[in-house]
């Protein structure tokens, strides 16, 4: 049962990330199509779009596990703006009306990226960061993406160890070649 909403922040009719159907589900597609999911400790865990009320939780979580190889400050209006509108959707995980992780699943019109993927470090090792990721992905295969790029330091071995189990290898064919402007 696919279940079609409209989001009234972004104006626009979507399959997922719904904020009052509840289905109990087991895998990331039925996530999406109920918005509970249970980890791997049975706490009930929702993954949703970031609304502007969670701004401030997001941006605590990010300084919280800020990465040594971040280069960019997280700024308020960014975050404002990629909740407002952006064709990316910014999503979070809620337990217990408490925002524990987060991630961005970027959208360009032809690929997909995830990135800023964070959660609380005590609520870690409980299956929300792949939880988060895969409604990343669904969000994105729904727009038309056949192929996800996740942005990770490549000298960071927990987080590379988190990314090779969830199905992302290392490309060492190709790199990044980045520039702030």
């Amino acid at each position: 049962m696919k279940v079609y909403v409209h989001l009234m922040d972004a104006g626009v009719w979507d399959a997922a990330f719904m904020d009052d159907v509840v289905v109990p589900a087991t895998s990331a597609t039925a996530c999406l199509e109920g918005r509970y999911i249970h980890g791997l400790t049975g706490e009930k865990i929702t993954v949703r779009r970031c609304r502007h009320h969670d701004v401030d939780a997001v941006l605590g979580l990010w300084e919280l596990a800020r990465s040594q190889h971040a280069s960019t400050p997280d700024r308020r209006e960014d975050v404002e703006r990629l909740v407002e509108g952006s064709p990316a959707a910014l999503l979070v995980a809620e337990s217990a009306e408490q925002v524990v992780g987060a991630v961005i699943a970027g959208w360009d019109g032809w690929r997909g990226n995830i990135h800023r993927l964070a959660v609380l470090d005590e609520h870690r090792r409980r299956g929300i960061g792949l939880k988060l990721t895969h409604a990343a992905e669904d969000y994105l295969r729904e727009r038309g993406a056949g192929r996800v790029t996740a942005l990770v330091a490549y000298d960071d071995e927990a987080v590379g160890s988190f990314w090779d189990a969830a199905g992302y290898p290392q490309d060492t064919a190709i790199g990044r070649r980045v520039r702030n402007i």
